[in-house]
């Protein structure tokens, strides 16, 4: 005997429409003659770089620190207050404000972001290989560049937690704006279709792709604690089963015959049961060659559980305790607010009889 639980969703989370067309400009106002003249003028920055001999696509860069943790860490310093350790940090530039000899960045790296206090005495000594090294910096930057620095923590008189740059290396030159600061990437179908601008400029996004992740190993480890083992079955299958859907179809050459993209992995889980196996899960991709939208993908991640000697019982309780205790370890608790409401996960859930 065998029960099965299946627990699939209709889109593929953050990569909803990931696939479709090809990538467009960032989301903006302007003409996309203007962006011509931009990419031209970027281009012409990086032959710039080049000629005063810095890569301005460097092979690597070793960073210490995180934004997020530096926030978090010198979340005391006082005003005017400097920290004489020596961070390292990179990420991309959000924002450049110049004041002759000074200027200040905003830096994003992939836990956050902070300001860049960039101080034209303090560059020039540090640097002194590179002439003219502060000037440069301003000249041949720009918002969506991506820069490693290093320096000391400092806290500006107007309150703004800084890293005060001593040396700086440009690490990859952008060569099309990011979309405007003020309006940000709105379009939900640019969104879907141009992902990382979408992550670039959506911390909300960012936050999303991170609990997709983390809940996906959640589930992973839960199961595995209770003795299920994952085991991978075949994406290209010769007869598209166990659910009733449209399949994608393509043709292998060795064996000139059609194969499907899997549907469901529920065939092959099942004879894995047959086989022997007690308690198998797989959580994975499938494929349905129907609707597509927003909030439905054509390619998405789905879960089956299959368990020997158990009933539909055992799998109520089951899926509540995974669920249960996934939310607990991802979000810390079991109460969650969705479209205004909120729901108490915490098991037992209420059953209700069909008959």
């Amino acid at each position: 005997m065998a029960a099965i639980l299946s627990l699939r969703g209709v889109t593929a989370g953050p990569s909803a429409l990931f696939f479709l067309r090809s990538p467009m400009t960032a989301e903006s106002s302007q003409p996309q003659s203007t962006f011509a003249e931009i990419r031209a003028n970027r281009l012409e920055k990086v032959k710039q770089l080049r000629a005063l001999g810095l890569n301005p696509y460097a092979y690597r860069w070793e960073s210490s620190d995180r934004a997020a943790a530096l926030q978090e860490q010198y979340a005391g310093l006082a005003k005017g207050e400097e920290v004489a350790a020596t961070v390292q940090i990179a990420g991309r530039i959000l924002a450049r404000r110049v004041f002759g000899k000074l200027a200040f960045f905003t830096l994003q790296d992939e836990s956050g972001t902070i300001q860049l206090y960039l101080d034209k005495p303090k560059i020039t000594d540090a640097m002194s290989a590179i002439p003219d090294a502060f000037e440069q910096l301003k000249k041949l930057t720009d918002v969506g560049d991506i820069i490693g620095v290093k320096g000391t923590i400092k806290r500006t008189e107007k309150g703004e937690l800084s890293v005060y740059v001593s040396e700086y290396e440009i690490l990859t030159k952008s060569l099309l704006p990011l979309p405007d600061k003020w309006h940000g990437l709105t379009d939900t179908e640019k969104r879907y279709r141009q992902r990382y601008v979408d992550l670039i400029v959506n911390p909300q996004a960012r936050e999303t792709f991170r609990r997709r992740a983390q809940i996906t190993a959640a589930i992973r480890r839960y199961l595995e604690a209770q003795e299920f083992l994952e085991i991978e079955t075949p994406v290209l299958q010769t007869e598209a089963g166990g659910a009733d859907a449209r399949p994608f179809v393509t043709f292998h050459n060795t064996l000139e015959m059609d194969l499907y993209l899997r549907i469901a992995t529920e065939l092959h889980l099942k004879r894995l049961m047959v086989g022997g196996f007690e308690r198998v899960f797989e959580l994975g991709r499938v494929f349905r060659n129907e609707g597509v939208s927003t909030r439905h993908n054509p390619e998405f991640t789905s879960i089956e559980i299959y368990q020997a000697y158990a009933d539909y019982n055992d799998m109520m309780v089951l899926t509540e305790t995974l669920i249960s205790t996934v939310a607990q370890e991802v979000l810390g608790t079991t109460q969650v607010h969705y479209q205004g409401q909120e729901i108490n996960l915490a098991p037992p859930w209420r059953r209700f009889d069909h008959a």
